[in-house]
């Protein structure tokens, strides 16, 4: 097999949608289907059913890909190491988080990735909500694991590395802990404190909606700058806030209950850099955050966009 008959057949597998493939390796779509279609041909038998809705892998599909990924990300991790030593992957690399739990993953890549580049040192450091992108703006930072979804022109985004359930901050002593778990449309029932600064307002809009799926207005009545605030808030009974499911474990206090959203969307966490700042360093240390996070298959320095229909169209 060539290199790109095997880059071709290894992220349709991953994507199985062939116009997001083609987006991926930046070829024509029809490129894509004529290398799959030869390499099918060559092989003696179908990698992929394909219909008019969706694409999937055969058995004989499955075991090719279980077989060729490995040894594909290890010569692709050898290359990506010698061209990162070649460029000099030393210095000081600046890592910021934006939630305790990433913290987890951001110090434990921060030893392997001293590890395995000992002349590169790593700082790692908090970032506030209220100002998610300035330390990366100002080159405080080189990159970040923060809360998607980032939509910003001078910043570039990695793949999603990690999702976790949301949650609803209630007071202990608030009628929904009656129930096992709560509904977006129950965020309608009581106000809810959010947070302020600067921030995108479609990041707002987005972890903190004005409206339930079925039109209900969600009324925001408190805007706080720190997330101790938002804590307090709810422990005084002035109002709920959604938030990661997790932080319960990090983030408990007298006077406050954390309630699962049993139908809401997870928050998805991901990789964020500067789109003037590709160093081998960030494209190195994004490579380690990936492979610890168990998820080698995604190249860090790759946008996924598109829609969701995994139709060949």
């Amino acid at each position: 097999m060539e290199r790109h008959e095997i880059e071709a057949f290894l992220t349709l597998a991953d994507e199985l949608h062939f116009r997001r493939t083609s987006e991926r390796l930046g070829l024509a779509q029809g490129r894509v289907s004529q290398t799959i279609k030869k390499l099918e041909r060559r092989i003696g038998v179908p990698l992929f059913e394909r219909t008019s809705r969706r694409v999937t892998l055969t058995p004989a599909g499955r075991q090719l890909r279980d077989d060729l990924a490995p040894a594909y990300r290890a010569v692709q991790e050898a290359i990506a190491r010698a061209v990162a030593a070649g460029r000099g992957v030393t210095g000081t690399l600046r890592v910021g988080f934006s939630a305790a739990w990433s913290n987890e993953l951001v110090v434990l890549a921060a030893d392997v990735f001293r590890a395995r580049y000992p002349g590169c040192g790593v700082q790692v450091r908090e970032v506030q909500l209220a100002d998610p992108f300035g330390p990366l703006r100002a080159e405080q930072l080189d990159v970040q694991l923060t809360e998607f979804p980032v939509a910003e022109p001078d910043l570039v985004t990695g793949p999603t590395i990690f999702s976790e359930p949301r949650g609803l901050i209630v007071p202990a002593k608030h009628p929904l802990m009656r129930q096992a778990s709560a509904s977006v449309e129950d965020m309608a029932r009581l106000p809810m404190v959010v947070m302020s600064g600067e921030i995108p307002q479609y990041w707002l809009d987005h972890h903190y909606p004005r409206h339930t799926p079925q039109g209900r207005p969600i009324v925001h009545a408190a805007a706080c700058t720190y997330w101790q605030e938002v804590l307090t808030l709810v422990s005084m009974g002035r109002g709920a806030s959604p938030a990661a499911l997790r932080a319960a474990r990090y983030h408990m206090r007298p006077g406050i209950a954390y309630l699962p959203l049993r139908d809401a969307d997870p928050i998805n966490y991901g990789l964020l850099w500067r789109r003037t700042g590709a160093t081998a360093r960030v494209m190195a240390f994004a490579e380690t955050v990936c492979e610890i996070a168990g998820n080698p298959g995604s190249p860090p320095n790759v946008l996924r966009t598109g829609s969701s229909s995994p139709a060949e169209s």
